[in-house]
């Protein structure tokens, strides 16, 4: 294990501390909020894959409504989207409850971010590599494009961040990702919709 990496996990607990007190009454208003604009849990969970692609639950606020069509399907993502989502998504709070996966060492403040177990399947050999190192709130790849890129030009960002991991580099993180927020760059209309699945992607290229 690289020495940083040692310091990094120290840095991540210590801060995400910190900033679960801060936030708090943040995520108590957030959480009204979402209880009542709509029906359903607050919290949204789902598995994904973390460091070696060990399976752990992300937490993150709900932003969509639970809606279903009249054969019992969930509503397109756009269509369940909530005013109180949307903007949640666009100030990037939805993100806030992912401190405590940091403090279980599930993820880290930045690192390569988490996608769905499902897509494990289409990835390359080398892009598997994204898993050698803990998953992040933000990354690299965040801070340069976010949903606006391709998969490809996503996945080169998160290998590069792999083999270039320093604490320099992840302070270079943590600055733009704030800036971003402020700014309300690379917080585009794809982070309120979602962006491509991969798994339909590569299947079509198949």
């Amino acid at each position: 294990m690289k020495p940083y990496l040692i310091v990094k996990r120290v840095l991540d607990c210590f801060f995400a501390c910190i900033l679960l007190i801060i936030t708090s009454p943040i995520m108590l208003i957030a959480a009204l909020a979402i209880k009542i604009s709509s029906k359903g849990p607050v919290l949204f969970h789902q598995k994904r894959p973390g460091k070696q692609a060990n399976i752990f639950t992300v937490l993150k606020f709900r932003t969509m409504s639970l809606e279903r069509d009249t054969e019992g399907y969930l509503l397109p993502d756009i269509e369940r989207m909530t005013r109180v989502g949307a903007f949640l998504r666009k100030s990037s709070i939805d993100e806030l409850p992912q401190l405590i996966n940091v403090m279980k060492g599930d993820m880290s403040f930045i690192g390569p971010r988490p996608l769905l177990v499902e897509y494990l399947d289409y990835y390359s050999k080398e892009e598997l590599r994204r898993h050698d190192v803990t998953p992040g709130i933000s990354g690299w790849a965040q801070v340069n494009g976010r949903n606006a890129i391709s998969w490809d030009e996503k996945f080169k960002l998160d290998l590069w961040y792999v083999d270039h991991i320093s604490l320099f580099l992840d302070l270079k993180i943590v600055i733009k990702t704030l800036l971003n927020v402020i700014r309300k760059t690379n917080i585009n209309s794809s982070e309120v919709v979602t962006m491509s699945s991969l798994s339909s992607l590569r299947k079509h290229n198949l």
